[in-house]
């Protein structure tokens, strides 16, 4: 017995060696990651543990029962003769990853073959070959490995019942019960401690893969924070080199190139010394990559470099994809082609979509940024023919009954308007110079509330030279007066404010006017309103603005009483600091 032990654990070790050899496969790693086989991967599945619960069988010896000798064995058995194998380690572990169906499949193909071989156990064997692989499927679980105790135990048990197989259905009994006895207990451990190698192998496999996708996951992440920063601004001798260094420090090849479709943009590595950013593009492979869009791996030695005594071995050239064009490639240099293993081509592939990725962004953020500039463009040109109107009916008014008062209005409305033509090719002026601007249009507007209006101004001076949007406060100064106090006899205040809030500032224009109604003030700023005193159409473009350009924090804020006044506010950023020197006053009226 103990010697049929040592060689069932000497060819259960073969088969645990060939297995391991197998893991290293391709073919075998997808099906082992596979939570859920399909038909074809079910099929390819079955053949696979069936043809290895046939080595199995080969693997074994032959015990003719009358002579109690071990032989090897051969395609037909006698009579009296029987195999200690190790088959039912394949059919076990099928039943194991692969569920009922792979288990049944692989003892069918198993046991089936090992009916043809003959013996007095043919069928007893057969059959129990079938229901180890039943068996073993109902121990499947895809959601969590089992414990190496728990496959021995299982590949243990299915052995036992192998034999108890052979002890009901083999004839004669007394030739049953012998082979049981001298093959039971060698076989039933042999087995287990082989099905349960055999799942270990194949979780250390997958805890490999697990381990190197892990790794490359982190490596992926660290490389897209780190140049990230560089590609927002596109692509350019100058994020390429910055990009080819982060690379060439992460991965460790020896060289890293990108090039855009016609020169190379930075070289970092090995044959740096002609392989220079500007210079032109020097490899076919790398203008075939550019033409057709796909993956090209050099390894035959060379990468083909037309400068003489070139040093660059082996290559992986990918493609780098914009709105679906090549517009460039990245290049991975190693030492050999025995160094490029498919994780390194796998890593690199996915370097290129996430690189390309990178600039695809860049370029949406950069069309964003023009769409709106352009759509805050489109707005200012809304406001200056509103105000203009406004400004030109109360001059009209003024030609005739004071033109003196008319002329100074006009040379206002001029330095307002020369205003509004700086205002329309800046994004952001100064406080200083927004001002100024509602200083003007209030000397126009003035004329219309002799005596009655009073301008009043808190303004921190050292906020001056903090940037705004132009044509932001004029509008709303325009509301306060047309729209608070223009029904007001006397005592009517506009009180303009600017305060210092840390990182921010608050501005607030507010009136004692007669306020707004609160069904029309929850939707003000938020859309144009249609009214018999005007649209909206003001505050909804400023605040629009202010949320194109500084984000959902700086809207307006509204708040009103009716016959107690109306106040508007929002708070922006500080983008600067005043400079020393500047001198500025606002007078009050």
């Amino acid at each position: 017995m103990l010697d049929l032990l040592a060689i069932m654990l000497e060819r259960v070790g073969m088969i645990v060696a060939v297995a391991f050899i197998l893991t290293r496969f391709q073919f075998f790693k997808n099906l082992v990651y596979r939570d859920k086989l399909n038909r074809k991967q079910e099929i390819a599945a079955i053949l696979f543990f069936g043809f290895f619960g046939i080595v199995g069988t080969y693997f074994g010896v032959a015990l003719d029962t009358n002579s109690l000798h071990f032989n090897s064995v051969a395609t037909v058995l006698s009579s009296e003769e029987a195999i200690a194998n190790s088959r039912v380690i394949g059919v076990v572990v099928a039943g194991l990853l692969g569920g009922y169906r792979v288990g049944i499949g692989a003892g069918l193909i198993a046991g089936i073959h090992r009916m043809t071989l003959g013996g007095f156990t043919a069928v007893s064997c057969g059959l129990s070959t079938i229901i180890a692989g039943a068996v073993a499927g109902i121990f499947y679980r895809k959601e969590r490995a089992l414990k190496p105790l728990t496959v021995f135990a299982i590949g243990a048990f299915t052995e036992a019942m192998q034999m108890s197989m052979i002890l009901l259905i083999s004839k004669p009994f007394e030739q049953s019960l012998t082979l049981v006895k001298i093959i039971g207990i060698p076989m039933i451990l042999a087995n287990g401690v082989g099905t349960a190698l055999f799942i270990l192998i194949v979780y250390n496999v997958i805890s490999q893969q697990e381990k190197v996708l892990a790794l490359q996951a982190q490596k992926m992440l660290r490389i897209a924070n780190q140049t990230l920063s560089y590609l927002r601004t596109g692509m350019n001798t100058v994020t390429a080199q910055a990009v080819c260094n982060i690379l060439f420090s992460e991965l460790q090849p020896s060289a890293v190139a990108m090039t855009n479709q016609t020169d190379i943009l930075a070289h970092v590595g090995i044959a740096s010394d002609h392989h220079k950013g500007g210079s032109p593009i020097r490899t076919d492979e790398t203008r075939n990559v550019i033409q057709h869009g796909e993956v090209v791996v050099v390894n035959d030695g060379t990468i083909h470099c037309n400068y003489p005594g070139c040093q660059l071995g082996a290559a992986v050239i990918v493609p780098l994809i914009q709105r679906g064009e090549t517009i460039g490639t990245l290049k991975l240099y190693y030492p050999s082609e025995k160094v490029i293993t498919e994780d390194n081509i796998e890593l690199i592939v996915g370097l290129s979509s996430l690189l390309s990725n990178q600039l695809e962004i860049a370029e949406t953020d950069h069309a964003y940024q023009l769409a709106k500039e352009a759509e805050i463009k489109a707005l200012q040109a809304q406001i200056n023919p509103h105000f203009l109107f406004n400004s030109m009916n109360i001059i009209v008014s003024l030609i005739r009954t004071d033109p003196d008062r008319a002329r100074k209005l006009l040379t206002s409305l001029s330095y307002f308007l020369r205003q509004n033509v700086t205002g329309t090719t800046a994004s952001q002026i100064t406080l200083e110079q927004e001002l100024l601007h509602v200083k003007a249009y209030l000397e126009i507007t003035e004329a219309r509330f002799i005596d009655r209006l009073t301008i009043l101004y808190d303004v921190d001076e050292h906020l001056l030279n903090e940037k705004i949007p132009p044509f932001t406060l004029q509008p709303i100064v325009e509301n306060a007066i047309h729209h608070g106090i223009k029904d007001m006899e006397n005592n009517s205040v506009v009180k303009m404010t600017v305060r210092d809030f840390d990182a921010e500032i608050e501005i607030m224009v507010k009136d004692n006017g007669k306020g707004i109604l609160p069904d029309r003030l929850a939707v003000l700023g938020t859309m144009p309103l249609e009214s018999e005193s005007g649209t909206g159409v003001g505050l909804f473009n400023i605040n629009s603005r202010l949320l194109m350009t500084f984000g959902d924090q700086a809207g307006l804020k509204i708040v009103s009483k009716e016959n107690e006044g109306t106040a508007i506010s929002f708070r922006i950023p500080k983008l600067g600091g005043m400079p020393d020197g500047i001198d500025y006053y606002i007078g009050c009226r």
